[in-house]
């Protein structure tokens, strides 16, 4: 019989254990070239986490091109705050949150009493994101995920929000076929699949549960109802949870208060 060294049979031990070494997970890459093989890892990592319905939707996917020029390429985020807010037209929203504080002001005030948080930037998310619901995106959404998931830029990221796609598409609350952004937010205030799995009820393209599941990501992230919400105060924080980029936080503040009525 051959006698093995301590470090060998406590590497044996060790091993019947723990049971076989996990498999690696699936590689990222920096171009289309690897994709199709990713996706084939990808897949089997995730049987057993998901059922088959969304391993098929995964399996369609395809590398999505656009999304990682868009990823690449958020030049606005750049400009000075002025340059930005033209740019999105924060006049245009402002006027028109203002006329959908009037005309929704019941769906406001249960949305405030409920979660504290009030109509001013609710209204400038919903039109810094899709201009009130006119612009969603055409992007094949889970393709978009996927292909971030797979690129190496942000790829532990992504891959938390394809999981949570992939979720979504198993409990029928995404359908594999879903249009969105560039990054695959969709819905009415762009929600990306994690967020709506933890925030979201109901369909996200409806108006009423898109402002109620942004306003639940608010409270979530430390908003106090009747605190301000500019810079330096209380709520400005839960305001930066929502998009990093300061020229949007910023925005978002200013064309809140503006449409609440405390500034012009």
């Amino acid at each position: 019989m051959k006698i093995l060294s301590t470090a060998s049979a406590a590497a044996l031990i060790l091993t019947a254990l723990l049971g076989a070494a996990p498999a690696q997970a699936a590689r990222c890459g920096n171009g289309a070239g690897g994709f199709e093989s990713w996706k084939q890892e990808f897949a089997e990592e995730a049987r057993g986490r998901v059922g088959a319905t969304a391993i098929n939707a995964l399996m369609d996917t395809h590398y999505n091109t656009a999304t990682i020029g868009a990823d690449r390429g958020q030049k606005s985020f750049h400009l000075s705050l002025e340059g930005f807010m033209q740019k999105r037209g924060a006049s245009a929203i402002v006027a028109k949150g203002r006329q959908l504080k009037r005309s929704m002001s019941g769906l406001f005030q249960s949305i405030e009493s409920r979660y504290g948080v009030p109509p001013g930037p609710l209204l400038a998310i919903w039109g810094m994101e899709t201009g009130f619901g006119a612009v969603h995106g055409n992007q094949h959404a889970l393709s978009a995920v996927a292909t971030l998931a797979y690129d190496c830029r942000r790829s532990e990221y992504f891959t938390d929000q394809l999981y949570a796609a992939l979720e979504l598409i198993d409990q029928g609350r995404l359908s594999p076929s879903a249009r969105g952004s560039m990054h695959g937010e969709i819905g009415q205030t762009q929600f990306l699949p994690k967020n709506i799995l933890q925030y979201g009820s109901g369909n996200l393209d409806n108006s009423s549960a898109a402002l109620m599941a942004t306003a639940n990501f608010l409270r979530a992230h430390g908003w106090q109802a009747g605190a301000g919400y500019q810079p330096g105060e209380p709520n400005f924080a839960a305001i930066q949870a929502w998009n990093a980029a300061t020229v949007y936080e910023r925005a978002i503040a200013i064309i809140g208060k503006q449409i609440d009525g405390g500034g012009d």
